[in-house]
């Protein structure tokens, strides 16, 4: 029996109609679908996303995984959610794993891949693109995230202020993941940067619950949920005459 295929589909920052045309037709063709939930149980934003777009027939296999820095606990999620899909794969049976935002950018989906392989280096990986975060930001702030020859930083969550500053001495534009563990002493450093109009953070981007801040000067106490980005424009864009003709 041919085993299954296991793909890894992006499926968006947050609303449901920025899945890719091609994104959708694999998740519905696929007869198990699989999502990341936390150690509750509860599905994470991903479910959330594909919920009015996979059918009944559909089997759904949610995914433990430890949101944890133990990398011992890390790795026993891992091959834990590795033989639960394996043991669909090996029937035959493609699965689909979702992931908000894109697939390959700071995704679940790269460490249970990596983990199949290894135990079973036979099996067929493919991903499919989605959109990612700070391209969905962008948008909806209004601003192009890069131009021209502009230098761009993305930093994840789990960075130190110190990697920020040395940043900020090379990059046009920083996009701060997750920003709301270290909002406090990013806020510090911005102020003393003179980078605080420069900024702007938009909160669970594209999602029904969606919010955009734009005025952080006197918000050094702003409350922020898991799923907060920050744009920082470090040197404003310009727009040579000469390259709004080259289309």
């Amino acid at each position: 029996m041919p085993l299954g295929t296991l793909y890894g589909i992006g499926v968006g920052p947050g609303d449901p109609e920025l899945i890719t045309l091609k994104g959708l037709k694999r998740l519905q063709a696929a007869p198990v679908v699989a999502f990341p939930v936390g150690s509750s149980g509860k599905p994470g934003m991903a479910a959330g996303i594909i919920a009015q777009w996979i059918h009944a027939d559909q089997v759904q296999l949610p995914l433990e995984f430890a949101f944890v820095r133990d990398e011992a606990l890390l790795n026993q999620a891992w091959q834990q959610a590795s033989d639960r899909v394996w043991d669909c794969l090996k029937l035959g049976q493609d699965v689909a794993f979702v992931s908000e935002g894109d697939i390959n950018f700071y995704s679940t989906f790269t460490y249970l891949a990596q983990t199949l392989q290894r135990q079973h280096p036979e099996v067929q990986v493919q991903s499919v693109p989605g959109i990612c975060s700070p391209l969905a930001a962008a948008a909806e702030l209004g601003i192009p995230l890069t131009i021209g020859s502009q230098r761009l930083a993305v930093l994840p969550a789990l960075y130190r202020v110190e990697e920020l500053e040395k940043a900020l001495d090379w990059a046009d534009v920083v996009v701060l993941m997750k920003v709301s563990s270290v909002y406090d002493r990013v806020w510090d450093l911005l102020q003393d940067r003179g980078l605080l109009d420069r900024t702007q953070i938009i909160e669970r981007v594209t999602g029904a619950e969606q919010k955009i801040h734009r005025q952080l000067r006197d918000r050094r106490d702003l409350k922020l949920p898991y799923f907060s980005l920050a744009i920082i424009q470090v040197a404003p864009p310009s727009f040579p005459p000469e390259s709004l003709c080259n289309f």
